[in-house]
């Protein structure tokens, strides 16, 4: 046995010995919680995999829900027949770990119990378990040793909610209503207990664990048992399908599909292009989260194609462009404009990362722009370069000069730039660029903008916002609006629209009225126009009051 499980197995053993006369894990008194310190170590991660598989991967139906609402027979069948058929003869955990290493994922998710029911690992507690398929092994053993092997840390998903409890007990198949919650169902939650202790104690280290449902029973086992591991989803914000319009306070974390289906689904599913991943990537750590980007296997445990083509493509920008991803924090603003920001944790390396939304016209090789950075301003000891490439040459081009230059000015930083890197057989690239500054400082403070409320009454919408600091003569104040069809980021594909604006030179309290299309869903952002650059709230949905 390797030490350090050696020594991981043997500390938990003396938990528990030293638990035996204690009350139970979860109804201790004792205010345990994430520690601050592995949040911090959680927030330099940056990007995470999740992997969402369970026995239903089968059908290529949505995951779990389809036993929501479903007939007697239906559920009956699932319940008997799909472990009769699941052997996921395929898998290849040594080849996947592999892969998202090359991806540039730090640490990994994995369903280890979906609603549904199933365990996908050997537990005594239920035989509806991958242990009792004709495959008859574990495969959360087996994830989590390969994706240790590649240093990307293993992390659990877990559902309290139990659609097999809830069908052997007569119970509706359903979710987040009272009467099928974990704390009104005492043989359910002695289930998730039991569970839970169950992987927090026979897996080794857990580096994350994401409770998809009642967490407040089952928190403290795993601070216990795990005091390393950070609860995300339970204890932090894990926004779904969607980044937040604005930085977090402390770590947050948004779990977003490849595709719009979170399992596997092998046909009609509509993927994400790369581009889209790298803006969703890059936004979410310019406001400080991190990514937990889902893959969802094949019933063979094999990746569909289009995922991995998608995870290969990622890697080869985190391979030139990780170090504007780990370890940073957020900027003084998330972006201007088209550019937006990230800053390394001990402040010395600043990422100005170039994602127009048009990539109609890929910044090509031998290519230099120019850029204006307001919020930057150079010191004497300021550098300039981007990732990945060295300033000295633009192959087969001698006669070309890739260097960086800047050029303090009173309207901010001026930076002249070119790509030089060859990383396609063709001269574009159609990804982001990132420029690398060290030693600057923050030229300003920028005001700080929010979105206060877009409360909806009387068939009208009613926005509130403000923004806070420095008066700024000649600003503008005013609201954004956009259509959404859903939760995922591909229902906002309406760009944005803009209410009329008003004079706002002084910092305070803002509002406008909105008449909204009865038919349509709506979200709003406040925007201030500052005479140096543009800055915008949280993005809301409306209430009705």
């Amino acid at each position: 046995m390797p030490p350090r499980l050696f020594a991981f197995r043997a500390s938990v053993f003396l938990a528990l010995l030293a638990l035996v006369s204690s009350p139970p894990l979860w109804a201790q008194a004792e205010p345990l919680t994430n520690k601050p310190e592995r949040l911090e170590w959680f927030r330099d991660q940056g990007l995470g995999l999740f992997i969402h598989w369970s026995v239903d991967s089968q059908l290529g139906v949505i995951i779990s829900h389809s036993l929501a609402g479903a007939s007697d027979e239906y559920v009956e069948r699932f319940y008997k027949e799909l472990p009769q058929t699941f052997n996921p003869s395929h898998f290849d955990p040594d080849a996947l770990a592999r892969l998202a290493r090359t991806a540039g994922f730090r640490y990994m998710v994995f369903t280890t119990k979906h609603h549904n029911g199933f365990a996908m690992w050997n537990t005594t507690t239920t035989p509806f378990s991958i242990t009792h398929t004709p495959y008859a092994r574990d495969l959360t053993s087996q994830l989590f040793t390969a994706f240790r092997a590649q240093g990307v840390a293993p992390g659990v998903y877990f559902s309290p909610d139990d659609f097999l409890w809830l069908h052997n007990h007569g119970k509706e198949i359903q979710r987040l209503v009272p009467e099928v919650q974990p704390s009104a169902n005492p043989g359910l939650l002695a289930l998730d207990q039991q569970q839970v202790t169950e992987l927090m104690t026979h897996y080794g280290p857990v580096s994350a664990v994401f409770f998809d449902g009642e967490a407040k029973d089952l928190r403290n086992i795993v601070w216990k048992l795990q005091p390393d591991a950070v609860v995300t989803r339970g204890a932090i914000e894990t926004p779904e399908q969607n980044v937040p319009g604005a930085p977090l306070p402390g770590a947050w974390e948004a779990n977003m599909t490849m595709g719009t289906a979170w399992g596997y689904q092998p046909s009609d599913e509509h993927y994400k292009s790369v581009q889209d991943l790298l803006h969703i990537l890059i936004q979410t750590r310019a406001r400080g989260g991190n990514l937990l980007l889902n893959v969802g296997l094949k019933p063979d445990g094999s990746l569909p194609t289009e995922q991995e083509e998608r995870l290969r493509t990622l890697g080869s920008w985190m391979f030139v462009n990780s170090d504007a991803i780990y370890g940073t924090r957020p900027w003084v603003v998330t972006n201007e404009e088209n550019i937006w920001f990230t800053r390394s944790r001990d402040h010395n390396d600043l990422y100005a990362i170039f994602d127009p939304e048009d990539t109609a016209e890929p910044w090509k090789r031998g290519d230099a722009r120019d850029f204006v950075l307001k919020t930057v301003r150079a010191t004497p000891s300021t550098t300039i370069g981007i990732l990945g490439q060295n300033d000295h040459i633009v192959e087969y081009r001698p006669n070309l000069s890739p260097r960086s230059t800047f050029e303090q000015k009173p309207d901010g930083l001026h930076i002249h730039v070119m790509r030089a890197q060859r990383l396609r057989d063709s001269d574009e690239w159609p990804y982001p660029s990132v420029i690398h500054l060290t030693n600057v400082e923050e030229a300003f403070t920028p005001p700080v903008v929010h979105t206060l409320s877009a409360r909806q009454s009387s068939g009208e919408i009613e926005l509130q916002g403000d923004w806070a600091g420095a008066e700024a003569p000649g600003a503008r104040f005013g609201f954004d609006y956009r259509i959404i069809t859903g939760e995922d980021t591909r229902s906002r594909l309406h760009g944005w629209q803009h209410l009329p604006q008003q004079p706002a030179s002084h910092p305070g309290s803002y509002s406008a009225t909105f008449h909204p299309d009865p038919q349509e869903q709506y979200e709003f952002r406040s925007v201030l126009l500052h005479p140096l650059l543009t800055l915008y709230g949280e993005t809301v949905s409306a209430s009705i009051h």
